[in-house]
């Protein structure tokens, strides 16, 4: 689920190392738009730490991320034209890409979208229960005790719900980063209102 085409996918593998090696993973990559200009969206994070850092990015750490893909992307020109590098923090509601994001956000009330039909539908809302053997675990909405358990790879879409339990957790995990940064929570660049947004560094490439 991190990249849609094979495309994506040669994106990722070029540079998830590139992101590791100055901290941050990707959560997901998309290349997009027609042969004249075309954006390529990356959407990353701090990896999570055992003290409950992590997770969220703030502007500086999009453009360090941002300068760092430039570079390999320059030198290695996998794209053809003219494209518009975008580099952004998932955000509270984000999307669970990763078979452990879904253990990482146990808990919390998730909508997913598999790629055929299971229990008669395609469209599911809950909450997660974790992973299991490969396969993630949800709590079906409205339905008592009832736990289901789909393979990962059935899953095409997978989106966190903005509940008041979901920017609970989002502000404790600014609080713990800010702590771990040694700085000042009332001083955080990312302000007080953070959870609710995405921060977003594009620029424009051209071979």
């Amino acid at each position: 689920m991190r990249g849609k085409t094979q495309e994506d996918r040669d994106l990722i593998d070029m540079l998830d190392p590139v992101a590791e090696t100055v901290g941050y993973e990707i959560v997901r990559l998309r290349l997009m738009g027609g042969a004249e200009t075309r954006r390529l969206q990356i959407m990353a994070e701090r990896p999570m730490q055992a003290d409950g850092s992590g997770g969220d990015m703030n502007v500086e750490d999009c453009a360090r991320l941002s300068r760092a893909v430039s570079e390999i992307l320059d030198a290695a020109d996998p794209i053809s034209g003219e494209y518009t590098l975008e580099v952004s923090s998932p955000g509270v509601d984000r999307p669970l890409t990763r078979l452990k994001d879904f253990d990482d956000y146990a808990g919390l009330e998730v909508r997913i979208e598999l790629d055929r039909v299971a229990e008669g539908r395609k469209r599911f809302k809950g909450e997660l229960a974790g992973v299991e053997d490969g396969q993630v675990g949800l709590n079906i909405e409205g339905e008592d005790d009832t736990t289901v358990y789909f393979p990962f790879e059935w899953l095409v879409d997978a989106k966190l719900v903005l509940t008041d339990a979901l920017m609970k957790r989002g502000a404790e995990q600014r609080a713990a980063r800010v702590a771990a940064d040694g700085g000042d929570a009332d001083q955080d660049d990312l302000g007080d209102d953070a959870e609710d947004e995405d921060f977003d560094l594009s620029e424009s490439e051209e071979d």
